[in-house]
């Protein structure tokens, strides 16, 4: 029996942080330049836009922030349920995944570069890859559904890793994080915060770029990211309502060229890292996450964009943030085989890298307008109302 819910318990009646959209939409269009410059990279070490998946601990501080925002009210007294809420954010996240899981199975199969080797890999085979993608079901690794061979959890749109952990995250939100009182709250962030740092400082990778493959540093490194950055964003919204009034002008311009910086700044340190050791890299990643970030969602989060010029930037940034997050990635299979195919330098390919991100961009908008918004408002038709 579906479950009848009135649509006013679930207006988006709250005001928008408009700048922390704007933020979003930054560190989206990092993420973009991060995986363009990857076709040139032969490790993270000469890697030139070298901290752009940090990108993702912002997201998940993001996301912990507005879904407390958003929905703590709205349980309770509020009506909403487990069930209800769970709906809603399927519905808000996985058309994407979905256009995300086909545009990467098709611009995969047919990229025609003989580095991925895909007439190896037999059709049935790759719908079961595709299939699983679909569901965001992740892949084992060295199984034959690991497509490209490099140990990722969805092989055919990669980002689509910190989308299984955002699920994962809203399901403990819902279930445990939420219910915990502050003083609990705050002790699990500085537990997952300590824990983090030790493994950005000492682990093996002498930062915090695991998650996206459940080999031995994902396996737990991708929740440990998830744990603190979504718990500390939940954490950061049960402050602001006590401190409020703070206000800090220009924070989207501070905020934003932070996120830029952050994420552009070369490697610390050029060796290879080792595990046990100190890792003047993985301090500096540590620190990001554990401080700047929140520092950053903070001053977004109490500042009022009174410019009608900026305000339209940052709701067009965020407005784009996640399509782009999810659509850019299979377009980067054409741009390496031609990069590849062709010897291509980054200058010498500068042209097709501008069309591919400004081109994404545009599909982006495009997917947002003629698929997301169609999609989910057909969704909550059926499901919610």
């Amino acid at each position: 029996m579906k479950e009848k819910i009135s649509a006013a318990a679930y207006a988006d009646t709250k005001p928008h942080y408009e700048v922390l959209n704007g933020f979003r939409g930054v560190a989206a269009l990092m993420v973009v330049w991060y995986h363009i410059f990857e076709s040139f990279a032969t490790s993270q070490l000469d890697q030139v836009i070298n901290h752009g998946y940090l990108a993702v601990d912002f997201f998940f501080i993001l996301s912990g922030f507005v879904i407390t925002y958003a929905y703590d009210d709205r349980f309770g007294r509020g009506g909403m349920s487990a069930l209800a809420f769970i709906k809603r954010r399927i519905i808000r996240l996985h058309p994407m995944v979905i256009l995300g899981a086909v545009l990467g199975g098709l611009l995969f199969y047919t990229q025609g570069c003989e580095f991925w080797e895909v007439s190896r890999i037999a059709v049935g085979t790759f719908l079961v890859s595709l299939l699983l993608h679909l569901f965001l079901l992740p892949v084992v690794p060295g199984s034959p559904y690991e497509v490209r061979g490099i140990g990722e959890m969805f092989p055919l749109n990669g980002p689509a890793w910190s989308l299984f952990y955002e699920y994962v995250g809203n399901l403990l939100y819902v279930l445990i994080l939420r219910k915990l009182p502050t003083i609990l709250l705050s002790v699990f962030v500085g537990l997952m915060g300590v824990l983090l740092f030790w493994q950005s400082v000492y682990g093996v990778l002498g930062g915090v770029g695991f998650g996206f493959a459940l080999n031995e540093e994902g396996i737990l490194g991708g929740p440990l990211r998830l744990l603190f950055s979504f718990s500390a964003g939940l954490l950061l919204a049960r402050f602001m309502r006590v401190h409020k009034g703070f206000s800090l002008s220009y924070a989207f311009l501070i905020g934003s060229l932070l996120i830029i910086l952050i994420c552009a700044l070369p490697r610390i340190t050029m060796d290879a890292p080792v595990e046990g050791t100190f890792s003047w890299n993985g301090l500096y990643e540590a620190l990001c996450v554990l401080f700047v970030f929140p520092f950053i969602v903070n001053i977004g989060a109490n500042e009022r964009i009174e410019n009608p010029f900026l305000l339209r930037i940052c709701r067009f940034l965020g407005d784009i943030s996640y399509p782009l997050y999810i659509v850019h990635y299979p377009f980067l299979y054409l741009y390496f085989a031609w990069v590849k195919n062709n010897e291509h330098t980054f200058l010498s390919s500068i042209h097709g890298a501008l069309a591919l991100y400004f081109g994404c961009i545009i599909l982006a908008y495009i997917s947002l307008k003629v698929y997301d918004i169609p999609v989910r408002k057909w969704l909550t038709n059926k499901w919610l109302r």
